[in-house]
């Protein structure tokens, strides 16, 4: 027989759990010593085990005793329903892995985290997949829909997505600069340059992605992250004047 001492010791599970193991009567000691001491036998060190190994897998300690006491228990039907519950489960943290990622770039974005930062990642949530797509399908071709998932996304960590996010950041924090400003026209210029390694020469997308950014109704059916006209301002006329150096070999010292 072992004693309740060398069974926590045994497998790691405290006196109090062993203890409340058998009020419920999950795990009855197979006897007690005279001081009242509870004693186990090897049967039922491996019952203990099988708990362990159930509670393991999610199973409550109610369905757990159901599960032991009953020789007739559909284990495939149990076992199934457990693997579908977990599934759900880890969706669940996905999403909530997904949104917790993007309210962490949002502060990059923003330069801090607010109820008014929340709110915006609150109706980015809230869009609904179906007419998300239906606006998408009806705005851009169909090879236009591959090149769609290329554009940076607030809620992914890949490498793209996390440079776009910290060059709209950069320019967000000198807000107040002119847009020929040199620090302005540095963010413009790897924007560009990002641009041209993600989408290459495919403008008539590009313009058509602006105009859809410039609008607060289409960019909330695109589910774009929104984002301030003064800042959209801004990046418009930096752009504008970068452009224009480019085509003035004589003005590019910025």
């Amino acid at each position: 027989m072992i004693p309740i001492q060398q069974l926590s010791r045994q497998t790691g599970i405290t006196v109090r759990t062993l203890r409340y193991y058998d009020q419920i009567g999950l795990l009855i000691p197979s006897a007690k010593t005279e001081g009242n001491h509870r004693l186990y036998s090897e049967k039922q060190l491996m019952k203990l085990q099988q708990i362990q190994f159930l509670k393991g897998l999610g199973f409550s300690l109610q369905e757990i005793s159901e599960m032991l006491s009953n020789p007739d228990w559909n284990w495939t039907l149990s076992l199934k329903n457990q693997l579908a519950y977990v599934k759900q489960e880890q969706e669940k943290l996905r999403q909530m892995e997904s949104t917790l990622r993007g309210v962490l770039h949002s502060m990059v974005l923003e330069g801090e985290t607010s109820m008014e930062v929340m709110q915006k990642l609150i109706q980015l949530s809230g869009k609904n997949h179906a007419i998300k797509q239906g606006f998408r399908q009806h705005m851009f071709e169909e090879r236009e829909m591959e090149l769609l998932q290329q554009l940076p996304n607030m809620n992914r960590d890949d490498p793209d997505s996390l440079e776009w996010i910290a060059l709209v950041g950069q320019l967000n924090r000198h807000k107040d600069s002119s847009p020929d400003s040199p620090v302005i026209q540095r963010i413009v210029r790897r924007m560009d340059e990002k641009r041209i390694e993600q989408f290459g020469d495919e403008a008539s997308f590009v313009n058509k992605l602006w105009d859809i950014r410039r609008s607060p109704e289409q960019s909330a059916q695109m589910s774009m992250y929104p984002m301030d006209k003064e800042l959209l301002d801004l990046l418009e006329q930096a752009y504008d004047t970068y452009l224009s150096a480019m085509d003035d070999p004589e003005d590019r010292s910025c």
